[in-house]
């Protein structure tokens, strides 16, 4: 997504549209980039237009709203979907359920180290909802998870988006 169509959007809707493609790209679809994303938030927040504690919480609310999207279509559906995903790709098998067995062993800290990793942080919300993770404990770890990342991206935005934007 270009930066300038998101400001504009941004400028048109307001918080709507941070929500809106904050959750597109929690649910990982391609386009919408976390690192050009957040920091345009901060951005937003740096030039008077909405405060900061109010942006982190649009795009925390946007973040675990994806999350649980996702965690619920592993839940509902991911059992099936990893059967057909092993029978076309079969040699994934053997990483997809070593990542499960992480999850298993790990638990909620699993989850929250898995948030602050890039790609990683988005696709994990699937297994959590095929291994049935405590539903509780799986939202508690992803927001303090979305917490932290959201807090240094758009932190990054609000404190050197206007530098970045002229270089």
């Amino acid at each position: 997504m270009d930066v300038g169509v998101f400001m504009r959007y941004v400028t048109d809707y307001g918080w709507i549209a941070i929500f809106v493609i904050v959750l597109l790209e929690y649910l990982n679809l391609p386009g919408f980039p976390a690192g050009v994303i957040m920091p345009l938030a901060g951005l937003w927040v740096a030039q008077g237009n909405i405060n900061f504690a109010l942006a982190l919480l649009i795009t925390v609310a946007a973040g675990l709203t994806g999350s649980i999207i996702l965690y619920a279509l592993g839940r509902t559906g991911g059992g099936y979907f990893l059967t057909q995903y092993y029978r076309r790709f079969p040699k994934h098998q053997k990483v997809i359920e070593s990542k499960i067995a992480y999850l298993q062993q790990k638990g909620s800290v699993g989850i929250f180290v898995s948030k602050l990793i890039p790609m990683v942080r988005t696709l994990i919300s699937i297994p959590a909802g095929v291994i049935r993770m405590d539903f509780a404990k799986y939202c508690i770890s992803s927001t303090l998870g979305i917490i932290v990342w959201n807090l240094m991206f758009v932190g990054a935005g609000y404190l050197f988006g206007d530098k970045l934007l002229f270089l």
